[in-house]
């Protein structure tokens, strides 16, 4: 328990300290004009309130990726807890936040295009191919997933038809992708956030008020299937520290954000927020069932994550902890299923150049990207699905170098950015070397290759970055 209040305090000291350094480095601007004023079209940029933006914000990079990832991760036994909170403070919220400021001062560009800006044409091109099939991928799963899970639910007739619910979700997608963002999303959405915070808040006062043994932090690996914590465990657990998917997600709020003075309350802030989720997650995981980690395996070979945060719901809040549940694992996804496909439309239009103010040019994008979608459910893509963790950890390390070069560029301090993406380089080197989707190469090469491979791209940015900005700033 000791350590499971220590890590919750840490967390929330990071925003107050760390958030504040970042923040600071970047140099936000309060009186610099937000492309939400600038250029308010009333479709994409659109200025909301802080708080709303915030709660969008926390719902489109959560869903339940910080509870599934969380609950995986938890095989792993509490070293987990070391990951959530120094990922989530010094990876993810700093990934988060340059994501989404770094738009912000380019006009709410999506993130292939700011990529581009940084790390070159070739760069820009690999990251609109990346975030294209990773979000049309989210999409997919969170269009077919709710689906599955409402078909089951024990009604009747057509309710109980997968391909009825299919439909609707569809429709609804489409709706939410093409209308403005503060008829729908901006008015529904806030409420789903406090929802899952709220889910949250109840699962982790009921692990600290019951008493319940939490374990204390430790290094061991606790895998039932003896999976190695480097670097599986930093791959399993990505919302909750950090996940590329963010990065895709920023660019919806930048074009929303009416002053940068809220970049880190927005930003760094909703992914404290996911840290959060995703510790509480994790500690009821391991905490939970008879026999702990042993029992949390067993739980999940019978009906996978879904069947574990549905147990914790409603074992810690009773029946209405059932509702949360619902919601959680039904709603959540949806709504983070249709941001996916919006920001497919703003990534594609901003990469062909389109203005989107029209209806016209915004079915032009969406009809395709949804017949796309809809296509994939009857083809079994879980191969293909394997491959989405390791490209989602991929698309956060080019951000992370992208926000590196940024702060050379700009004469700042880049080792807030420079160190995580060293490590994250490492990381999604090893288990693409590793896995068994990858090349299935033994620890004893994957592991050096890895790190040789994280310090070469160290070397490259050093060259190519620090030392000619060095001699520009020299020269003039």
């Amino acid at each position: 328990m000791v350590s499971f209040l220590i890590s919750l305090g840490v967390l929330i000291a990071g925003y107050f300290t760390y958030g504040a350094v970042v923040d600071r480095i970047f140099g936000s601007d309060p009186n610099r004009e937000t492309p939400a004023n600038r250029l308010n079209d009333g479709i994409d940029y659109v200025p909301l309130k802080w708080h709303k933006i915030f709660l969008i914000q926390f719902l489109n990079i959560a869903g339940l990726g910080p509870i599934f990832g969380a609950v995986m991760g938890a095989l792993y036994g509490p070293a987990a807890f070391i990951w959530i909170v120094l990922g989530t403070i010094f990876a993810g919220g700093v990934h988060d936040f340059f994501s989404g400021m770094l738009s912000l001062r380019h006009d709410g560009k999506s993130v292939p295009e700011v990529v581009g800006i940084y790390l070159g044409d070739k760069m820009k091109i690999v990251m609109r191919v990346f975030s294209v099939i990773l979000l049309t991928l989210v999409g997919t799963v969170f269009m077919a997933g709710p689906a599955g899970l409402l078909a089951n639910l024990g009604l009747t007739g057509i309710f109980a038809n997968k391909w009825f619910w299919l439909g609707l979700i569809l429709i609804y997608y489409f709706v939410a992708t093409v209308v403005p963002v503060d008829k729908l999303i901006g008015k529904i959405y806030p409420l789903f956030g406090a929802v899952l915070l709220i889910m949250a808040v109840g699962v982790g006062g009921s692990l600290v008020f019951r008493g319940m043994d939490i374990p204390e932090i430790t290094l061991a690996n606790f895998h039932p299937k003896g999976l190695p914590i480097w670097p599986m465990l930093f791959i399993t657990i990505a919302c909750g520290a950090i996940s590329g998917f963010h990065s895709t997600q920023s660019p919806l709020m930048a074009r929303c954000l009416p002053n940068e003075k809220y970049g880190r309350r927005v930003f760094y802030g909703a992914m404290i927020g996911e840290g959060i989720v995703a510790l509480i997650w994790a500690a009821a995981a391991m905490t939970f069932f008879d026999g702990g980690i042993l029992g949390l395996s067993e739980t999940v070979a019978a009906g996978g994550a879904g069947l574990v945060v549905n147990k914790i719901s409603l074992g810690l809040l009773g029946p209405v902890g059932g509702v949360l549940a619902i919601l959680g694992v039904i709603a959540c996804p949806i709504t983070s299923g249709d941001t996916a496909f919006r920001s497919v439309r703003l990534t594609i239009g901003d990469a062909l150049g389109l203005k989107q103010e029209g209806i016209k040019n915004r079915l032009l994008l969406a009809i395709p990207v949804f017949a796309i979608g809809f296509a994939l459910n009857f083809i079994n893509f879980s191969i293909i699905w394997r491959y989405f963790a390791w490209s989602n950890q991929t698309l956060a390390t080019i951000v992370l170098w992208t926000a590196a070069v940024y702060l050379v560029v700009n004469n700042r301090n880049h080792w807030i950015a420079t160190i995580p993406a060293v490590f994250m380089s490492a990381v999604v080197t090893t288990y693409i070397l590793q896995a068994p989707e990858g090349f299935r190469l033994p620890m004893t090469i994957s592991y050096p290759v890895g790190i040789i491979t994280a310090g070469a791209l160290f070397i490259l940015f050093y060259v190519k970055a620090v030392r000619k900005n060095a001699k520009a700033l020299k020269a003039a």
